[in-house]
């Protein structure tokens, strides 16, 4: 039975998901949270679409068994190959994430709206049908962007690999005249201050993680499942990459201590088995 005093569990294909976290914490700072980040099998950007619903499944029952009230889908990519079937296979709240298209859409003065995603977020049907949905009313460019994921893991946030990236994603963007940009990766926010360096004052970065923590706040409160503790709630990471330079990464991101839990190993591990039937 679910409890409104359990953890709030949310999971990334590595670090790009504290982003998420830290408006989660802002939002709904009573509550405690369970992160897990995958960072034995990040990036998921150019992963199979099988592969990714199996890490989610498997992470998402490993966060039920340490009682996770609600899950949230910290990852573009996650969200869209498999939020469809988490949500048929578990019945506590799911949150996912997906590019603010529809608030660049109303914000743009030019008209036109450049989207930083990855490969499998911008081949998605999920994405897709939000551009079907929302990009009619301004000209939508999509910029998939391999290997800046990456960067982010590795913790170059500035040196000459990730600036050459985002150059080689931002002129085309720039050069047709994007003002707004629409960050489609959950690792892109902590690029943010080189992304303005290189776009500009005048063009507007939208993250979608402010909404994402407003979105799990209204499901925990239909669902009377806010915390009822006055304390301050507290975040447990796991990892199923190696330890040492994963916490010291989320360490330097966050900007506080980090200490950090090895998943158990039948999570660690990519196993065929733990596919459940389609249903």
């Amino acid at each position: 039975m679910t409890n409104n005093n359990n953890p709030i569990g949310m999971f990334d294909s590595g670090v790009g998901g504290l982003s998420v976290l830290q408006h989660i914490r802002a939002v709904l700072p009573r509550e405690s949270l369970l992160y897990v980040a995958d960072s034995g099998h990040a990036p998921y950007g150019g992963k199979p679409v099988d592969f990714i619903v199996r890490r989610s499944l498997a992470i998402t029952e490993f966060l039920l068994e340490q009682q996770a009230k609600a899950v949230v889908v910290a990852c573009n990519t996650a969200t869209a190959a498999a939020i469809a079937r988490l949500r048929a296979c578990f019945s506590i709240p799911i949150v996912g994430i997906e590019p603010a298209l529809k608030p660049a859409v109303a914000a743009t003065r030019s008209g036109v709206v450049g989207i930083l995603a990855t490969g499998n977020t911008v081949r998605s049907d999920k994405f897709a049908a939000l551009l079907d949905q929302h990009g009619q009313r301004a000209r939508v460019i999509v910029q998939p962007c391999p290997g800046l994921a990456d960067c982010v893991e590795r913790g170059d946030l500035h040196g000459p690999r990730c600036q050459m990236l985002l150059a080689r994603y931002l002129q085309p963007l720039l050069a047709e005249g994007v003002d707004t940009l629409v960050l489609g990766c959950t690792h892109y926010p902590f690029l943010i201050p080189a992304i303005q360096r290189l776009a500009g004052p005048t063009v507007a970065i939208l993250d979608p993680s402010p909404a994402v923590a407003r979105q799990l706040r209204r499901r925990l409160e239909t669902g009377s499942l806010l915390t009822g503790e006055p304390a301050t709630g507290g975040v447990r990471y796991f990892t199923s990459g190696p330890p040492e330079p994963t916490a010291a990464l989320m360490a330097r991101l966050l900007e506080h201590p980090v200490k950090l839990e090895t998943l158990p190993e039948q999570v660690r591990h990519d196993t065929l088995e733990r596919l459940r039937p389609e249903i």
